[in-house]
């Protein structure tokens, strides 16, 4: 695949990031996005689970900063974001799901009703709708993670899958 093709897919996956759509990637991005997950599965901020989100989410801006804000101004723009992740993480996803694991951690464990630490396919399709992914996108991609079919995932699954999503070619 070309260049360009990769650099265009990574681009349509800004808009998973710039929660309220202004154009660039911020910290209050990543703070709306750990709102808006613990409003879905009603989980009160002030709870174990809302401040383990707070604080994954704080992380994952940290090293998206570290990154991708090339210029220090605290917010990283579609351009920023495309060259970080094509110079930076296109050959080592692993290195992207170092930085999102504290977030899909305690996002896993936000969603996780019964706390037996897996959740349902539907379930993982709700966090990922909640992120900006599509909604037959989400059911797709969650779907095609249950790879035994028993209708729940673990987070052994799930952040490579999302690493793999943002760093590489589908």
């Amino acid at each position: 695949m070309v260049s360009t093709e990769y650099e265009r897919r990574i681009a349509a996956r800004f808009a998973t990031f710039d929660q309220d759509g202004n154009g660039y990637i911020d910290r209050a991005d990543f703070s709306a996005a750990a709102k808006a997950l613990l409003a879905e599965f009603a989980v009160t901020a002030r709870s174990d689970k809302g401040q383990a989100l707070y604080a994954g989410a704080e992380a994952f801006w940290q090293g998206m900063a570290g990154i991708a804000d090339r210029d220090g101004d605290q917010r990283i723009t579609r351009e920023e974001f495309v060259t970080g992740a094509v110079k930076r993480l296109r050959d080592n996803p692993d290195r992207f799901a170092e930085i999102a694991r504290p977030f899909l951690h305690a996002a896993l464990a936000v969603a996780d009703g019964d706390g037996d630490g897996r959740v349902t396919t539907a379930d993982t399709a709700r966090v990922l709708q909640v992120l900006h992914v599509p909604d037959a996108t989400a059911r797709e991609v969650a779907a095609a993670l249950d790879a035994d079919g028993d209708g729940v995932l673990g987070e052994a699954e799930i952040v490579p899958a999302v690493a793999r999503y943002f760093t590489v070619p589908e």
